[in-house]
């Protein structure tokens, strides 16, 4: 995905920007509460201020961004109840996902998600947190892939993008990465056995478990 940095310097249309704004604010990149000042990205990206309008209205829509009175636009907070609302529809979506997963797996797909599941348990057992966050992501992103449930998929990465901030701050958590790894495996296991039963249920307990951990932690 293109980042602010790559997409600088080459004309911006209203749905580039809608992209790399995104893709920043699912990142990281730009944090809860960044003024979006419309003048700043009009010249940072040689867009229209006609086009920026329009891309910053696409986010709105998504709950990426949120317009302030006589303020303009800036990333949308979002607060630990909403953060874990967010993460509970997450759940029944993904569910949906690894149980159509676990129908539709072929020979090709079980043998890639058997090999990120070794590449997580050595990320694990090397203590390498940013590798083991990286095969979480592709682990979620296989999976909806293989599901094709299209629609599930795009409104599953709408939601990640409203919570990320919390998903950033759970994958820092110290030892979390042995606590997901079984959860994770689970998941791939019944996939790949083409359980849809118990695909559909190792997700949603994944997810609530990540709920649970975020709704004890401080805002």
């Amino acid at each position: 995905m293109e980042t602010l940095d790559q997409a600088a310097g080459r004309t911006m249309t209203a749905t580039d920007l809608a992209d790399v704004l995104r893709t920043a604010i699912v990142s990281g990149e730009l944090v809860p509460n960044q003024r979006l000042v419309e003048a700043d990205l009009a010249e940072e990206y040689g867009a229209s201020r006609g086009n920026i309008r329009v891309a910053l209205s696409e986010l709105s829509v998504e709950g990426l961004v949120e317009r302030v009175q006589n303020r303009g636009a800036r990333v949308r907070a979002v607060s630990v109840e909403e953060a874990v609302e967010i993460t509970e529809v997450r759940a029944a979506l993904e569910a949906l996902c690894a149980r159509k997963a676990a129908e539709r797996i072929t020979d090709e797909e079980i043998a890639e998600l058997r090999l990120l599941a070794e590449q997580m348990k050595d990320a694990v057992d090397r203590g390498d947190r940013e590798s083991y966050s990286e095969g979480n992501q592709a682990l979620h992103a296989r999976i909806i892939a293989i599901s094709a449930q299209q629609t599930a998929g795009a409104t599953i990465q709408r939601l990640r993008g409203q919570a990320v901030r919390f998903q950033f701050r759970l994958a820092r958590q110290p030892g979390r990465p042995a606590v997901s790894l079984p959860q994770h495996l689970a998941i791939i296991d019944a996939v790949c056995d083409h359980d849809p039963d118990a695909a559909a249920e190792a997700m949603r307990k994944h997810l609530e478990s990540v709920a649970d951990v975020i709704r004890s932690s401080n805002p």
